[in-house]
């Protein structure tokens, strides 16, 4: 990555932009598997509008982030807007950066908090090829009425076994946050997830 793209701009508008992505990821975890608009990509920036809005809204310099791919012209890139460090393992980091999930994932080693402050966790940020028309799937859980159907695509085989054991480690374990372009949808940990065979 160039030094153009290392200094990539941020958001245009830092405290209006902020805000609006910080209500919207907020909004995505009360409404676990509805889609949330964060906008279009930025410039210079590899990475998915809502990846790159969310990652600049939410990280600070208490906030280290771990990344699935090592490249420095994106981590500087947050470091300068952000203040963000680099968490060198999984297990210390605020957030973590996924952008080609089946290189490697396991929700285990990331900061599932305790039970005393289940707080102290892991959110991940997982950029998929879509957030719609993948394998049928029904959340249940706060925040839904009833049921929502869901179909994230690109997920490995064994993504639902270990987001099983997650969940019933409740109150500790991760948050997700699914990214796909300008858009974004929730999993928080007191989300229950069905798959529907053959639908």
């Amino acid at each position: 990555m160039n030094g153009a793209q290392t200094l990539a701009p941020g958001l245009a508008d830092g405290v209006h932009d902020s805000q609006q992505a910080f209500r919207a990821v907020l909004d995505a975890l009360a409404r676990p598997g509805q889609v949330r608009r964060f906008g279009p990509a930025l410039p210079d920036v590899a990475l998915g509008g809502a990846m790159a809005r969310l990652l600049l809204s939410l990280s600070d310099d208490e906030t280290p982030v771990w990344w699935q791919r090592a490249d420095a012209g994106l981590q500087q890139w947050l470091r300068f807007h952000t203040g963000a460090v680099l968490a060198e393992r999984p297990e210390v980091a605020s957030f973590a950066v996924f952008t080609d999930i089946h290189q490697g994932f396991a929700l285990s080693d990331f900061a599932a908090g305790t039970a005393a402050a289940p707080e102290f966790s892991s959110t991940l940020l997982i950029e998929l090829p879509g957030l719609a028309d993948g394998p049928a799937l029904e959340w249940r859980g706060p925040g839904i009425r009833d049921v929502q159907r869901v179909g994230l695509q690109g997920l490995p085989d064994d993504f639902w076994a270990q987001w099983q054991a997650n969940h019933a480690a409740f109150p500790q374990g991760v948050d997700i946050v699914f990214t796909c372009g300008e858009d974004a949808l929730g999993l928080p940990r007191t989300t229950r997830v069905r798959r529907l065979e053959g639908v």
